[in-house]
């Protein structure tokens, strides 16, 4: 029993046992000579036992675990065009994730996150962006929420207020952990990128491995300032009445939905096939009303095309891993954007690429080894050519805690020539 929980059944239960004191006072043992009597006593046990435990159930839901971890993360870049500050930080994220089920099949997924990060780690200009990231100022918020049933063996839907895309896919488009988030997914560029908002989606994912799914995810297009007013009448010098309108609060309110004109929409289709070892799959994402968001590209790719209508991005993935950890053969992960705008926008297509390496249990049990590099998306018409990569270890000391040692950096960077860019971190994953 925890100690808050004993803490707060001690007492109940001294309570309960007052009146069990004072009757044992007044009993015999040769009293005891019924079996109805000795039936009494035990019923009195059985229910001290049972208030004891529905104090115990009242604390906490048996449907709802929880899993937790916190980063610490230490580091600096260096920039070739001296934009950003070059000085050694220190960040923290902290993280709560609450899974409920009501049926046994489905799931309210809660995840509650604060952290202070800023400058380097949440800059995507230089793919410098961090996956352990979060920049909201220490204040703890809800960061994710969404909710998932099955309809039949082999479907899912969700629907949420906060989630993404790449939450409601059939097919896991890479295996490869990545330190910065521009790697994730397979390259978080045109085709996977996505932002945390109202959506809806559903996945069939067949026995023999064969997946197809279909989501919208949403962000706000706008925001409307909406003021709080009251009438306040005051007298002027010659003692007439005046009356004014005095603000007295105001905030943003954001206008989003699903499909909407109100909103930036992004509706990724995905198809896949699936196996133990190995996975291949390719996504469709048509983004518009303004939908701009990619941790993986070389400066403003999508420019006008964005801003007045939508484009369409096609990504092709792929995994494999070997059968056993521990040797030279690495799990390796593929990926390939394109992207094709209307032409009325003026801008050329876009095209990016990745590889992932990560090599398991290497040196010690539960260590790793990752590797990745590539083409953040850059236009086709640029004459620069864009380069990301970035190299880590991870160890573990014990069963709880990760120490993942990491450098990472990138030639012409920001689509610019000359916008280089190098950076080190070592971060430290509490896991609770």
């Amino acid at each position: 029993m925890k100690l808050f929980k004993s803490l707060l059944v001690a007492p109940a239960t001294l309570g309960l046992l007052a009146p069990l004191a004072a009757t044992a006072n007044e009993v015999t043992i040769n009293d005891f000579n019924s079996a109805e009597e000795i039936a009494v006593t035990n019923s009195r046990v059985d229910g001290l036992e049972a208030k004891i435990n529905n104090l115990e159930a009242g604390g906490f839901s048996d449907t709802t675990t929880m899993d937790g971890k916190a980063i610490f993360t230490l580091g600096a870049v260096e920039y070739d065009d001296e934009s950003g500050s070059e000085a050694v930080q220190a960040y923290y994220s902290y993280t709560m994730n609450l899974n409920t089920s009501f049926t046994g099949d489905d799931n309210l997924y809660v995840r509650v996150k604060t952290g202070n990060g800023g400058d380097f780690p949440n800059s995507k200009t230089y793919g410098t962006y961090l996956s352990s990231n979060k920049a909201n100022g220490d204040s703890l918020k809800v960061d994710k929420i969404w909710y998932e049933f099955p309809v039949g063996d082999n479907n899912t839907v969700w629907v949420g207020p906060k989630i993404e895309n790449y939450y409601m896919h059939g097919a896991t488009p890479s295996i490869y952990q990545p330190v910065t988030k521009q790697f994730t997914l397979g390259g978080n560029g045109n085709a996977y990128g996505a932002s945390t908002d109202t959506g809806a989606g559903w996945a069939y994912q067949g026995d023999n491995g064969f997946s197809i799914s279909s989501n919208i995810g949403t962000k706000s297009k706008s925001s409307v300032k909406v003021y709080d007013t009251a009438q306040v009448t005051t007298q002027d010098a010659q003692g007439n009445n005046v009356t004014t309108t005095v603000t007295l609060d105001s905030y943003d309110y954001a206008e989003t939905g699903i499909l909407t004109d109100e909103t930036k929409t992004s509706w990724a289709t995905q198809i896949g096939y699936t196996q133990p070892r190995y996975s291949v799959s390719a996504i469709m994402n048509v983004k518009s009303n303004g939908w701009s968001d990619s941790y993986y590209k070389a400066g403003d790719i999508n420019g006008d095309a964005a801003a007045a209508d939508q484009f369409t991005a096609v990504g092709l993935r792929g995994w494999w891993r070997p059968e056993n950890t521990g040797t030279a053969t690495p799990a390796v992960s593929l990926g390939y954007d394109t992207t094709n705008y209307d032409a009325s926008s003026g801008q050329s297509n876009a095209t990016a690429w990745f590889v992932g390496l990560n090599w398991q249990d290497i040196f010690n049990s539960d260590d790793k080894i990752g590797a990745a590099f590539g083409q953040p998306t850059k236009n086709e018409s640029s004459n620069v050519d864009p380069f990301a990569y970035e190299l880590y270890y991870s160890f573990k000391p014990n069963d709880s805690t990760t120490v993942t040692p990491a450098v990472f950096g990138g030639s012409d960077r920001n689509g610019v020539s000359g916008g280089d860019v190098f950076g080190a971190v070592l971060e430290t994953t509490f896991k609770f």
